[in-house]
C-alpha cells in the first residue's frame, strides 16, 4: 500500500491497536504545557533507562567509544541522560505533528541562516545536511519557519501504519521523499528546494567509507557526495538542540569548507567531523541508541557484543 493513498481506516485491525494507544498516549501528554512535556519526557526516559537493557548496552559502548576521557560515573550519566533526551524526543515528535506553531516559532533562535539564503541565491536547490538529534521531527517543524521549500529524506519504515503516520506528520512541515526516489529528489532540488539528508547511520559496508568519527572508524556512506555530484547543488549543515535550560531551540546553519574535494573518502571525514561539531554542543541530544559502529573494518570486532 503506498502511503499517500492509505487512510487511518485501513489500520483499524487488532495487530494496531497497541499502536493505536500509543499514539492516543502521545496525543496527550502533547496537551500539557511545554515544561511539564519536558518533565515528563524525562521521567519516561528514567523509566525506559532501566527496562532497555539491550538499548542501554548499546548506548554506554557508544560513549565508551566517543568519550573515553569521561570517568566511568560520568559515562554512566551521560547514557541516563542521553535516554531522558530521546524520550523528551518522543513528545517533541508529537509536538512537530500537533504543536501549537505560534508557540514553538516564538521559542525557535536562528543561527547562521543567511548561509542558506545565500547558497539558495543559485537557484539549484541545496543538500541540508543533518544527523540524528533527539530533536529530531520537531525541528522539521522548526525549520519550516523559515519559510524555504524542503524536502526530506527517508528511510521507509517497515510497519505500513507507522510509515502511514510518520509520514502524515512530517506533511505538515516538509515534503516526505523516501531516499531511493533520485528522480523526484532531483526535480525538487531544480526547484530550488532544500533537500535534508542525515548520513549519520551505519548502513554497512555498500556505498561506505571507513572514515573517523569520534576517533574510531565508522562505516560512513558516501552518498552526501553522489547527491551533490547530481546536481551540483551547494550543501550546508543544519544541527540543532534545545537550550540547556528549556527556554527553546536553537537551529544553526554552517558551511562545510573542503566539500566537495574531489574525493569521497576526503568528504565523508569532512562530513562526519561537521557532524561530530554538532554532538558535541549538546551530546544528550543525540540518538546514541543505534549501533553507529556496528560495522568494522576488519569485520570481525563486535564492538556491542556482551561479555
Amino acid at each position: 500500500m503506498d502511503n499517500k493513498e492509505a487512510r487511518w481506516s485501513d489500520f483499524l485491525a487488532p495487530k494496531y491497536w497497541l499502536i493505536w494507544l500509543a499514539i492516543g498516549l502521545l496525543r496527550l501528554i502533547c496537551l500539557l504545557p511545554f515544561r511539564a512535556g519536558i518533565v515528563t519526557g524525562r521521567l519516561f526516559g528514567r523509566l525506559l533507562h532501566r527496562l532497555m537493557s539491550s538499548r542501554r548496552h548499546i548506548t554506554a559502548v557508544n560513549i565508551a567509544i566517543c568519550f573515553p576521557e569521561l570517568s566511568e560515573s560520568e559515562q554512566q550519566s551521560l547514557v541516563r541522560e542521553v535516554f531522558e533526551n530521546n524520550s523528551v524526543g518522543l513528545i517533541e515528535t508529537g509536538w512537530a505533528y500537533w504543536g501549537s506553531e505560534t508557540f514553538f516559532r516564538s521559542i525557535t533562535e536562528f543561527q547562521g541562516f543567511e548561509i542558506l539564503d545565500q547558497a539558495l541565491e543559485n537557484k539549484n536547490g541545496v543538500i541540508l545536511m543533518g544527523a540524528h538529534y533527539s530533536p529530531l521531527d520537531l525541528a522539521g517543524l522548526l525549520f519550516s519557519f523559515y519559510g524555504k521549500p524542503c524536502s526530506t529524506l527517508y528511510r521507509k519504515h517497515d510497519n505500513p501504519m507507522l510509515e502511514w503516520f510518520f509520514t502524515q506528520g512530517r506533511s505538515r512541515f516538509s515534503s516526505p521523499l523516501e531516499r531511493k526516489k533520485t528522480r523526484q529528489m532531483l526535480r525538487n532540488m531544480r526547484k530550488n528546494h532544500c533537500i535534508w539528508y542525515a548520513p549519520d547511520q551505519d548502513l554497512g559496508y555498500k556505498g561506505t567509507v571507513f572514515v573517523p568519527f569520534f576517533d574510531h572508524p565508522a562505516a560512513t556512506t558516501i552518498a552526501t557526495t553522489k547527491m551533490h555530484e547530481i546536481n551540483h547543488s551547494p550543501l550546508c549543515v543544519l544541527s540543532f538542540r534545545r537550550k540547556e535550560d528549556n527556554s527553546g531551540y536553537i537551529l544553526q546553519i554552517e558551511t562545510l569548507p573542503g566539500f566537495p574535494s574531489g574525493d569521497s573518502t576526503e568528504d565523508a571525514r569532512l562530513i562526519n567531523q561537521a557532524i561530530e561539531r554538532g554532538i558535541r554542543r549538546a551530546p544528550s541530544q543525540y540518538m546514541w541508541v543505534h549501533k553507529r559502529f556496528k560495522t568494522q573494518p576488519d569485520g570481525q570486532r563486535k564492538l556491542y557484543k556482551r561479555q
